[in-house]
């Protein structure tokens, strides 16, 4: 069967069960049910605390074939993961699925795992490193699932995704289960990700560095929904818990694309008081931040809200009142923690808050202006960050598709070509966000609107913008570049993308 974006689609994918194809129609109103919450209760004398990892799986009862989760707020710098994997490793437990929000370079351990068949299949909304390269090479048993994140949340509560035990690496914890992130040595903000795995997971574990006495001083996440704590001597490296974060670039070309950026922000008539704006952490994104204060502050606009993940420079235009409120789901660096914690109007939210499509109310829905990034785009605007340009895993959407889906004006920014390879092709090799949910691709080039963004186009004319079509930007990258070879993929289905609701949008082949 062929789906809304082009893709062609098997009815049934062993390890993962019936396709549903993507269609923008199910974007509109649906009723769903939530899972049926298993409570459970732990009364015993002994309390909550368990002395080991190894402890707290024997009384979970671990067995084959669980399914395991893990937030990914400590990032690059993650030592839960790895630690709680290998306790099961060594239990001779096999058929493992790991329900991650992320996977980063340091869970390469998890390879091996893969290899000897104890982890079987991995849920996550990105994948970078070695178990990217794994995945796409073949080595796992089933295809990786991969999710966003408002998608995520959503499969955990409506029971498409089960978990069986939720290990949650709590910066700080008490002796009764209330964490919080803004506490201790590995402190990383807000914990917005293991909202949905404490609420919906059958057994709940907080693995803290940071054991206080009860109860804790800030709770982010509460006793209620917590059934054993124990303790490892660190659950994650500061330095690379704060990685991948970057400052605003000075690239001349990414500057010329900020500055543009904010133009066709103005030109689209978001720059007015209220805006509601979210951008991510690269140099690029982070220099629209600047060039949007500078329009800002030359207006006098002040700004509503800005959300997603935290920057240090989102925190300073909140200070220095440009937005009344920053909305969180993830600290990105120090600056943005000790705001978090610090601030009352630097607000945490959950991943299903965030971007879940089937709550009642998910911020993305409240934003006007999302900039995005794109490692392709083809020429119907459809968005691949999922795959690189040799057909290997290297990201995911994470919030790329809900931010684009819910914003008023999504805007792609690109240099044209990167790595001396053109980014606007005439089919992306994964489709991640469909096109129908991009308004706008500014690159150092021109600047193309989606037709089906009626009207923008004149906007942005008539204030001056060098305005072209997708195609124009594609045969000039061409002229500079050449065409890209065509990827040569296997039959092997190693990676099935889900769209925000559950729909699958695309595969992603052996490579």
């Amino acid at each position: 069967m062929i789906n809304e974006v082009g893709r062609e689609l098997p009815e049934y994918i062993e390890g993962y069960g019936q396709v549903k194809p993507f269609q923008y129609a199910l974007d509109n109103d649906v009723v769903i049910k939530r899972k049926n919450i298993l409570n459970t209760y732990n009364k015993s004398s002994e309390g909550k605390y368990v002395n080991s990892i190894k402890e707290v799986l024997l009384k979970a009862n671990i067995k084959d074939g669980m399914t395991i989760s893990f937030h990914h707020h400590l990032r690059n710098g993650d030592k839960v993961l790895n630690h709680v994997l290998q306790e099961v490793a060594n239990m001779g437990i096999k058929d493992i699925k790991v329900a991650a929000s992320s996977i980063f370079p340091i869970h390469k351990p998890l390879v091996k795992l893969i290899e000897d068949g104890v982890v079987t299949q991995v849920m996550a909304n990105y994948i970078s490193g070695p178990v990217a390269d794994a995945i796409s090479s073949g080595k796992l048993k089933y295809p990786a699932i991969m999710h966003t994140h408002g998608g995520r949340a959503r499969s955990i509560e409506s029971g498409d995704l089960n978990i069986d035990i939720a290990f949650i690496g709590a910066p700080t914890c008490d002796t009764y289960g209330n964490i919080n992130g803004v506490q201790g040595t590995s402190a990383c903000g807000t914990l917005g990700y293991a909202v949905a795995d404490a609420m919906y997971a059958n057994i709940v574990v907080a693995v803290t560095d940071n054991l206080v006495e009860y109860p804790a001083e800030y709770v982010e996440i509460s006793q209620e929904y917590v059934d054993y704590v124990t303790t490892l001597e660190s659950i994650g490296d500061p330095s690379g818990i704060v990685s991948g974060t970057t400052q605003i670039t000075k690239d001349p070309i990414g500057l010329k694309i900020a500055c543009d950026t904010g133009k066709v922000i103005e030109a689209a008539g978001f720059l007015k008081n209220g805006l509601s704006f979210q951008t991510g952490a690269g140099g690029t994104s982070l220099a629209v931040a600047h060039f949007l204060k500078k329009m800002m502050h030359e207006k006098d606009i002040k700004g509503s809200f800005a959300s997603g993940g935290i920057t240090g420079y989102l925190v300073d235009m909140l200070n220095e009142g440009y937005f009344r409120t920053l909305v969180d789901v993830q600290c990105f660096d120090l600056d943005a923690i000790n705001s978090y914690k610090e601030n009352r109007n630097h607000q945490g939210m959950s991943a299903s808050k965030y971007g879940n499509p089937h709550n009642k109310g998910a911020v993305v829905d409240q934003l006007d202006v999302m900039i995005l990034g794109a490692t392709e785009i083809d020429l119907d605007f459809n968005v691949n960050v999922t795959t690189g340009s040799d057909g290997r895993i290297m990201g995911g959407s994470g919030g790329h598709s809900d931010t684009a889906a819910g914003s008023k004006l999504a805007i792609v920014v690109t240099q044209l070509i990167k790595g001396r390879i053109p980014i606007v092709k005439d089919n992306v090799t994964t489709v991640t966000t469909p096109g129908r949910s991009i308004d706008v691709l500014v690159t150092e080039r021109g600047i193309a609107v989606n037709p089906e963004n009626k009207g923008l186009a004149e906007k942005l004319k008539d204030a001056g913008l060098n305005v072209v079509s997708i195609k124009e930007l594609k045969e000039m990258a061409e002229k500079i570049a050449g065409k890209p070879e065509k990827i040569e993929q296997k039959d092997d289905i190693v990676a099935i993308v889900e769209y925000r609701d559950g729909t699958v949008i695309d595969l992603v082949k052996r490579v």
